[in-house]
C-alpha cells in the first residue's frame, strides 16, 4: 500500500504534457549540473560571459541572437547547441565530461517553446498556501 503512495506521489511530482514545466524543479537542475561551471555564478570558472543563472542574461541580444527566444526553441541558441553534432559548438562541450540526456534536450526544449518562464530560487520565494 505505501509502496502505491509513493508511485503517486512521484508521478504526480513529474511534469506531463498537459501541465506546463516549472523552472525550478524541472530546468534549474539540468542547467546548475550541466552549464553553471562554465556559464554560472562563480566568476573563477566562468569561461564567458553568457550566464545561465541570470535571467537577463539569458534574454539578451548576443548580437542578432539570444540564448533563448521564449516561445521558440528553433530560434534559440541554447538549442541549437544542446543539440549540435559539431564537437566545437555542441554543449555542453564533450571534454566537459558533461552530458545531457535526450530527456533532458526535451525539457529544456520544452522549457523554451512554453515561453521559458523564469523563477527565483525557492530559498528566496516566499511561501504559497
Amino acid at each position: 500500500m505505501a509502496l502505491v503512495a509513493l508511485a503517486a506521489t512521484a508521478c504526480a511530482d513529474s511534469p506531463t504534457a498537459e501541465t506546463p514545466l516549472d523552472f525550478a524543479r524541472d530546468v534549474r537542475p539540468i542547467l546548475s549540473d550541466n552549464c553553471f561551471l562554465c556559464h554560472g555564478p562563480d566568476e573563477s570558472s566562468r569561461s564567458t560571459d553568457l550566464r545561465l543563472d541570470q535571467r537577463d542574461s539569458v534574454l539578451a541580444d548576443l548580437g542578432g541572437y539570444a540564448a533563448v527566444t521564449p516561445g521558440d526553441a528553433e530560434a534559440s541558441e541554447l538549442v541549437r547547441r544542446i543539440k549540435s553534432p559539431d564537437d566545437y559548438e555542441q554543449m555542453p562541450p564533450p571534454d566537459s565530461g558533461k552530458s545531457l540526456t535526450p530527456a533532458e534536450i526535451a525539457t529544456l526544449r520544452r522549457w523554451v517553446d512554453e515561453g521559458a518562464k523564469w523563477s527565483g530560487h525557492w530559498a528566496f520565494t516566499a511561501p504559497v498556501r
